[in-house]
């Protein structure tokens, strides 16, 4: 078994800068490359892919996402040598994994990682590596300069459990956004914020991030990008056939695709406009006036659900007329709480929950935007005892 000494890093953005330059540093002798042409100071370049890998006992792809990787390596594929490694650190979905262990065979390894790019430049990254033994055995000693190396069964698995891994990311993030928003609404001081939410579960990523959420302009470099964890997201929901929201959520972020992750839970919360004609909704139930509803929705909208054990689909006049104009006998006790809303552009979902005596609602709201405010276009509602 001969380590390899000769490695061409292809993809230099973030993460594969970092690599190249960790691997420089332990007197590797790296070359790199990028579709961008960007150099990196660390490393010797080259405008040609097929150059960098000539010599190269060892290829590692840093690349952007599964068609990335296709593309580069038709490019490479007359000059990459019969006994080198290719070891892929790109984050693609399970299937692409699949087909690229299928078509590189005994050579291949798929090593997604987890950690950013500090972890790198440390060592400190942990390689979710699926190879044969091997081939694994071979490429170690340079994965261990990047990080720990936790052997995977196949590449499948490897690209799925980035995935997931990401996933929990992706989550956090989207919860610190809900905390923050909620800390703005009660006027609280962000900084305060910050201090006490360091001391919650939440406490490494405000940590690690906090000059990215302090509402101050960043000038520091984004480590992972919104738009790169968005793509992974995207993946995940594809890849397991299973509605997954933060992929939407972080798409529909202001800061753009290349701010870092951190920016998307500085999002501010949904404008009063989109609130409108929910709290319209809300003024209906508590005062029993239909005109509170006529205001909340569209003329054309429906009502629609199950009500003794039917399916009901009323008409905007129907409901109305459910109502008599004075407010619920109990209406001091029932209670309505608006739980989520997410604007896609000109359009938003909304859900709510009511309390109403025994009764509880679970209502979803489709709006639109016309003009210059919003309305609701249906509702659809669960009842439960």
């Amino acid at each position: 078994m001969t380590t390899p000494h000769t490695i061409a890093v292809l993809g230099l953005g973030r993460m594969g800068r970092a690599l190249a330059t960790r691997l420089a540093a332990q007197n590797r002798d790296v070359v790199g490359w990028t579709r961008s042409g960007r150099a990196s100071g660390a490393v010797r370049t080259t405008s040609d892919p097929g150059e960098a890998v000539a010599k190269a006992d060892l290829v590692l792809l840093a690349l952007f996402d599964g068609p990335a990787c296709r593309q580069v390596l038709d490019d490479i594929r007359g000059a990459l040598r019969a006994d080198a490694i290719v070891v892929n650190t790109s984050t693609v979905s399970p299937a692409e994994a699949s087909a690229l262990a299928r078509r590189l065979g005994p050579s291949y390894v798929h090593a997604p990682l987890l950690g950013s790019v500090p972890a790198a430049a440390t060592g400190a990254l942990q390689i979710l590596a699926a190879a044969r033994q091997d081939a694994l055995d071979r490429v170690r000693p340079v994965l261990e300069t990047l990080g720990t190396v936790r052997p995977v069964d196949d590449a499948s698995t490897a690209a799925a459990l980035k995935l997931v891994a990401n996933s929990s990311l992706a989550g956090a993030v989207l919860s610190l956004r809900d905390s923050l928003r909620q800390a703005d609404a009660l006027g609280l001081p962000r900084a305060q914020v910050l201090d006490v939410l360091e001391l919650g579960r939440l406490g490494g990523l405000v940590a690690h991030k906090r000059t990215f959420l302090t509402g101050r302009p960043v000038a520091a470099t984004a480590e992972f990008t919104i738009g790169a964890l968005a793509k992974d997201m995207a993946l995940l929901a594809a890849a397991s056939d299973t509605p997954l929201g933060s992929a939407a959520r972080l798409a529909d972020t202001p800061a753009g695709p290349e701010a870092d992750i951190a920016l998307a839970a500085t999002v501010p919360a949904v404008e009063d406009a989109v609130l409108e004609p929910l709290r319209a909704y809300i003024r209906g139930h508590a005062t029993g006036d239909p005109g509170h509803f006529r205001d909340a929705f569209l003329p054309t909208a429906h009502v629609e659900g199950i009500r003794d054990g039917a399916f009901v689909s009323w008409p905007l006049d129907e409901y109305c007329a459910l109502f008599s104009g004075r407010p619920a006998p109990d209406e001091p006790i029932r209670s309505r709480r608006i739980d989520t809303v997410d604007v896609h552009g000109t359009v938003a979902t909304a859900t709510m929950t009511l309390a109403h005596g025994a009764d509880h609602f679970t209502d979803t709201f489709l709006l639109v935007r016309v003009g210059d405010s919003w309305r609701i276009a249906n509702k659809a509602y669960h009842r439960h005892s």
